[in-house]
């Protein structure tokens, strides 16, 4: 007789919690996109959370790999082939965010204040490669900093991206009193129905929705852009930064391992009222540029990495309290 296996269903929705605590942080992981959950720094919210029994909405705190953003039309052509992903984003007829975020990643050396989760992409229809990612959250006195490593285990060259999704939130104000400060140059054009990459812009072409420079308030002003002419600090950092009127804020840096950053207002088209519309600012710095995949169809550099067999790639952001 066969033995019936019984199917273990996980105990929360959002998978395997975990919780980091320190130096008067506190960050809850999810395993299911190695998301996270929620960031809180002396119990004041860093982003905007969700709860561990919902499904998470959307790409909320999520890592994205192996592109973040989206591939146009969910075709690329890697080393001269076409392929053809899946269209996850169907109302504007993209690949979206990669292929991770709804995998339960394995949890591994959890301590108390670090995690490190592991995640193997398959080799499928539209990406044919096989690539094992690891990311690490860590807490320390300057926040937690989160880094995504990847290893081609394939033969031949694979394309890669990564980044992370998380809702930024300054304080009690609303987004729309909030001042943001984006050392950033340039902007990346879209179309206003799909988002598909036109061209690189001044952010002075359309100062007023795109030109952060000089921290101001946000305003009523509607993005979903990516940017790049990244300006860093003394230390080689780019440092975007959120604060609440009341004095409250919380930043977000990287390294040049992320020569791009989308941001997001978060405004959804149902608008006003609907929840999460304006809660929080989506900054998700990047290792490449929306449609990356597809490098050769731009007159700028992409950034897409080209990992080669049995090579590995590492980016890394921390998000700190203000």
């Amino acid at each position: 007789m066969t033995a019936v296996v019984p199917i273990e269903t996980p105990t929360l929705v959002s998978g395997t919690p975990v919780v980091l605590r320190a130096h008067g942080y506190e960050a809850a992981i999810a395993s299911v996109g190695a998301s996270l959950r929620s960031l809180t720094f002396e119990g004041r919210d860093l982003v905007v959370p969700f709860a561990a029994d919902e499904l998470r909405p959307a790409y909320r705190g999520t890592t994205l790999a192996p592109w973040p953003n989206r591939v146009v039309d969910g075709i690329h052509h890697f080393d001269g082939v076409e392929h053809q992903l899946p269209l996850t984003e169907p109302n504007r007829g993209h690949a979206l965010h990669g292929l991770l975020s709804w995998v339960d990643w394995n949890v591994r050396e959890a301590t108390d204040d670090s995690v490190t989760l592991v995640a193997t992409i398959t080799a499928q229809a539209g990406y044919p490669w096989w690539v094992v990612v690891s990311t690490t959250f860590s807490l320390d006195a300057d926040g937690l900093t989160q880094t995504v490593r990847a290893t081609n285990l394939s033969d031949t060259p694979a394309p890669w991206g990564t980044g992370p999704h998380p809702y930024l939130v300054a304080g009690p104000a609303t987004l729309d009193e909030w001042t943001l400060g984006l050392p950033a140059d340039t902007v990346l054009e879209v179309t206003p129905d799909r988002l598909a990459p036109v061209a690189l812009a001044s952010v002075t072409s359309d100062a007023e929705r795109f030109d952060f420079r000089e921290p101001r308030v946000l305003g009523a002003v509607e993005i979903d852009h990516a940017y790049t002419g990244l300006i860093p600090d003394a230390g080689a950092r780019t440092t975007v930064t959120l604060t609440d009127p009341s004095g409250t804020g919380v930043a977000m840096n990287w390294g040049t391992d992320c020569p791009w950053v989308q941001i997001h207002t978060a405004d959804l088209p149902a608008g006003p009222g609907t929840p999460g519309h304006r809660a929080g600012l989506a900054v998700e710095p990047m290792t490449c540029a929306p449609d990356a995949f597809n490098d050769d169809a731009y007159d700028f550099a992409t950034g897409v990495v080209s990992l080669d067999p049995g090579a590995s790639h590492e980016a890394g952001w921390t998000i700190s309290a203000r």
